[in-house]
């Protein structure tokens, strides 16, 4: 498994929709996580490959999402991205957590260990 691309209506369909609903309410049957990028960004650059691994890493237990935030103005606007990468960290219940800046895959592993992963087994 790898990352997958998705637009607005993918995250309205896979993620949650907005337009339906005012409180949050996550669809997906496992944890996610969303990154917000563009082509041009260096720091995104770096992120991308961390991501694959992850996604082949935890596949089956965790999706991980990639948004392009030029080609979806209205999602990126939404969460109110304006530094990139931006990173959206979705458990199963509960609140999801915005991550701005690279990270090192220590950390995306951390939290996925202990945030994404712990409250679906709660």
């Amino acid at each position: 498994m790898s990352t997958k691309q998705l637009t607005t209506q993918g995250f309205k369909d896979l993620v949650f929709n907005y337009d339906k609903d005012q409180e949050w309410k996550f669809k997906g049957d496992v944890p996610a996580i969303i990154d917000f990028y563009a082509d041009w960004c260096g720091p995104c650059k770096t992120v991308a490959p961390i991501l694959d691994e992850l996604a082949k890493e935890y596949d089956g237990k965790l999706n991980i999402y990639k948004v392009d935030t030029e080609a979806e103005e209205e999602l990126s606007s939404i969460f109110g991205i304006q530094s990139i990468p931006t990173l959206l960290f979705i458990p199963l219940s509960g609140a999801p957590m915005l991550q701005k800046g690279a990270i090192p895959k220590n950390a995306f592993k951390e939290v996925i260990e202990n945030r994404l992963l712990q409250s679906k087994e709660s």
